[in-house]
């Protein structure tokens, strides 16, 4: 067992040694093995053997190990690392080879309690079986792991399990170490001045707290500002209908466009006519003048042609409709009327059904006020309730800061006794500390000197610099030649031409350029002129369809308004007179709720010994932060 256990120590200090991320398994085997050479070869050649075997298989060993030291292992030293990857190695590899009588000895040669609890964690059948066999086949073929490792660990476990067994008997059975009486370090008293007593603080005033308002009685009432919008808005619908009404009834006022030089003509009726700038021709414009509104409407030449191009489809469209009208198609209008009351009908029935659902949004509103309402009183019994208890408490927290009070005492006592030597210490540092400064200064006096130095010889060079390149600058220097204007360079290059006869040539082009200018600008002018022809005839075909369109869209608004004032009669429906009637008496039942909730309460009279217990609670709580600041402060 000596032998065996002395190898496996050898074994367990040369893993130790070994860095997977700097050492390399091959040169570390090398190493190791000179090393042992003080040993008999039959040693040698084991201890060789188990670390070859620990490093090649050291991520099958890792998977284990780490396993064990976070499952059955916690309070198990990673000093033993090593000692369990050796254990693991020789069962899962070396002990059909070594046989279980060796394989004993070598378990019985370490500590018993740290290799029970390995073995029993490494052949518990459900750990070989699941996440072990998982684990390993991450890293080999499953069939190869399932015969060779997993198999035989499974058929050597019932005796590895008797050897468990023997081993924690041995355990329970070795009689307890004899005790030997240790020296005892008897404390010795420090010769310390006795601290002056502190003062007592005033303690501080109890602040009162202020009283809170109730609830407003408008949080639950919809606000006036809301229905004043309302009232805002449905009159200014009213005053838009009626403008809209005359805007469609009278015919718009508009003057038609005429030509520069035209003189205005005054009709019967006296209407206004639209006056176009004089440069019409290049960009004509169409204004309209709103009854009841200064400020025009002005329209580009887009929005002209859009609209011009918009009422001749129009008219396209009605010209189809009469002459399929003259071969004999049938008319509409029967169908049109049938459509129109199936239509009204359909629209009664959805005006119904909106208000059934606006009555019902209303009623579950008013249930939901009646049940937030119940909720408060609930919430009000359950303060009521955790304010007694919370007296309670506060009575049980000020006797438990009393005790801490008196505890904290004498600790601050017993540390003040302890902290009398601190100024002696802070003396000796800050003399270390000065004379640490005073060697700092002296050299760094030493090296501002060299850099003065060396900036005053820098200067010198650059003035002598300075006064060469000023000499050099005061030599004279021979001025360029006359250029005469006429004379050909003569470089040999084709088209080669002085600069008089460039300019020349330069003049022609700018002429040749302007004329093709002129041609262009004639052109363009005409093509507006002809353009703005054609916008004029647009202009006066918009006016006539726009003054058609007006009147065909008031009788369409008459109608409308006519159906409008039919739809708006109140409703008799049986569902919607049943939910107005259930919204009444949801409402006065909540107000009746409301009524209940807000009558204020008796409030009761705090009884005198529990203000006396309060001012005690508060005294004893400032005076236990003085001594935790004054203790902080030493």
């Amino acid at each position: 067992m000596a032998y065996y256990g002395k190898c496996i120590e050898t074994v367990i200090q040369l893993l130790d040694q070994f860095k997977p991320e700097k050492d390399s398994p091959e040169q570390f085997l090398e190493a190791a093995a000179t090393s042992l050479q003080t040993l008999s070869p039959q040693e040698r050649a084991f201890i060789t053997e188990v670390l070859s075997g620990c490093l090649e298989y050291r991520k099958l060993l890792t998977t284990v190990v780490d396993a064990f030291y976070v499952r059955d292992g916690r309070l198990c030293l990673w000093a033993d690392y090593s000692l369990f990857e050796v254990i693991c190695y020789l069962a899962t590899f070396q002990l059909e080879e070594l046989g279980f009588q060796l394989f004993c000895s070598i378990v019985r040669s370490q500590p018993a309690h740290k290799v029970c609890k390995f073995l029993g964690f490494l052949f518990n059948p459900l750990n070989l079986g699941s996440w072990i066999k998982d684990e390993w086949s991450l890293i080999y073929e499953t069939t190869h792991v399932k015969e060779h490792w997993i198999d035989p660990l499974m058929r050597w476990q019932p005796e590895v399990q008797e050897l468990i067994d023997q081993l924690q008997g041995a355990l329970t059975n070795q009689p307890p170490l004899p005790k030997t009486k240790a020296k005892v370090t008897e404390p010795k008293e420090f010769n310390l001045t006795a601290p002056r007593p502190r003062a007592i603080p005033v303690p501080e005033p109890v602040p009162v707290v202020a009283k809170t308002r109730p609830v407003p009685g408008s949080t639950y009432r919809p606000p006036k500002e809301q229905r004043l919008l309302e009232m805002t808005k449905r009159r200014n619908r009213r005053k838009a209908e009626e403008l809209l009404l005359r805007a469609g009834v009278e015919e718009m006022r508009c003057a038609g466009p005429r030509s520069r030089g035209e003189p205005a003509v005054e009709d019967s009726e006296k209407k206004p006519r639209l006056r176009l700038p004089p440069r019409i021709l290049s960009a004509p414009r169409l204004t309209f003048y709103r009854p009841n509104d200064d400020s025009p409407v002005k329209l580009n030449t887009a929005a002209i042609l859009r609209e011009g191009a918009l009422y001749q489809r129009q008219v396209e469209r009605e010209l189809q409709r009469v002459d399929k009208l003259m071969d004999g198609a049938g008319d509409l209008s029967e169908f049109l009327r049938w459509q129109a009351k199936v239509q009204a009908k359909v629209r009664e029935e959805q005006l119904a059904a909106g208000e059934c659902r606006r009555l019902q949004g209303k009623l579950s509103r008013e249930e939901a006020v009646l049940a937030r309402q119940q909720v408060v009183q609930e919430k009000k019994r359950k303060a009521k309730q955790k304010k007694e208890e919370t007296a309670e408490l506060m009575q049980q927290c000020a006797e438990r800061r009393l005790q801490e009070e008196r505890s904290m005492k004498e600790l601050v006592e017993q540390v003040m006794e302890t902290q009398k030597n601190v100024k002696v210490a802070q003396t000796k540092l800050l003399k270390g500390r000065r004379q640490m400064v005073q060697e700092v200064m002296e050299e760094s006096r030493e090296l501002l000197q060299r850099s003065a130095e060396a900036a005053r010889e820098e200067q010198r060079r650059r003035c002598e610099l300075i006064s060469q390149l000023r000499a050099l600058e005061t030599q004279p220097t021979r001025k360029g030649k006359l250029v005469d204007l006429t004379q050909i360079p003569g470089y040999g290059l084709e088209g080669e031409m002085s600069v008089v006869e460039l300019r020349e040539r330069l003049a022609l082009l700018k002429e040749t350029q302007r004329c093709k200018e002129e041609e262009k600008r004639d052109q363009i002018i005409q093509g507006k002129r002809a353009k703005s022809q054609a916008l004029q005839n647009t202009v006066e075909q918009i006016s006539l369809c726009r003054a058609a369109m007006g009147r065909s869209a008031a009788l369409r608004w008459e109608e409308k308004k006519a159906q409008s004032a039919a739809a708006g009669a109140p409703s008799r429906d049986e569902r919607v007179l049943e939910l107005q009637r259930r919204i009444r008496e949801k409402a006065a039942e909540r107000r009746r709720q409301e009524a209940l909730l807000y009558v204020p309460a008796p409030r009761a009279a705090r009884p005198k010994q529990q203000g006396l217990k309060i001012l005690e609670i508060c005294l004893a709580t400032n005076s236990y932060a003085s001594q935790r600041m004054s203790t902080e402060q030493a």
